[in-house]
């Protein structure tokens, strides 16, 4: 049986965590590096955490070394739960709907292709009990350059369920331009939300396969995705 594949973004396109992620790594500036300052400029939508990291590094003169990569993660980590609790952190319109209706399609197979590192991603989702929905993904540890992580999370898709997914039932689902190049990269289809910083007009001009205001309308969604 031929099976869809939906790989999802988390940020802006599953949910919104009203900058909980931000100030997590803002005060892990503090309490690992003992630094304090503004990220005014840092380039935050579609990147990889690490990749972000290299920018917070550079800005605060901070060696860019695997121990001091480590100690900050873990250091956000470890800040990010308390900092979501305490924030208006919220799942997007209709989203909760389409992963319970893709768990119940047996056509349907869904996992992660995602900026967050792996620990990040399963707070964030797990804060909003989504977590379970994602056997697989790919993230930020593979990778910091996104449009490298489209082959780890088929590798991990077909070897946990067994199917050989051909790319023109691969979807990759987000909510910036870098998640259709992500999606070109390893030759995946795109789906456009605008439920992110970019406009539907903005997202439509990288020329996704489809393109939609945010996720609440499952014909639409399904129409789509074509499973």
């Amino acid at each position: 049986m031929q099976k869809t594949l939906i790989l999802w973004d988390i940020d802006g396109t599953i949910l919104h965590s009203s900058g909980a992620g931000m100030r997590s790594l803002n005060e892990a500036l503090t309490t690992v590096f003992g630094l304090s300052g503004t990220f005014e400029g840092i380039d935050f939508s579609g990147r990889t955490d690490r990749a972000i990291v290299r920018q917070v590094f550079a800005r605060f003169g901070i060696e860019h070394t695997p121990e001091n990569i480590e100690r900050y993660l873990d250091g956000y980590v470890a800040l990010l739960p308390t900092v979501l609790a305490g924030s208006d952190a919220r799942v997007l319109p209709g989203v909760a709907s389409r992963l319970e209706e893709a768990a119940a399609r047996p056509g349907v197979a869904q996992g992660l292709l995602t900026g967050n590192v792996r620990r990040g991603a399963q707070v964030k989702l797990g804060h909003h009990g989504l977590w379970d929905f994602f056997p697989v993904g790919a993230f930020a540890d593979d990778s910091e350059q996104r449009n490298d992580l489209g082959p780890y999370a088929l590798e991990r898709a077909r070897g946990h369920w067994g199917v050989d997914f051909s790319l023109e039932r691969v979807w990759i689902v987000g909510d910036t331009p870098h998640d259709i190049a992500c999606a070109r990269a390893c030759g995946a289809r795109a789906l456009a939300v605008a439920t992110g910083m970019s406009s539907l007009e903005e997202l439509r001009g990288h020329r996704p396969d489809a393109a939609l205001p945010d996720l609440s309308d499952a014909g639409a969604f399904w129409a789509a995705i074509g499973a």
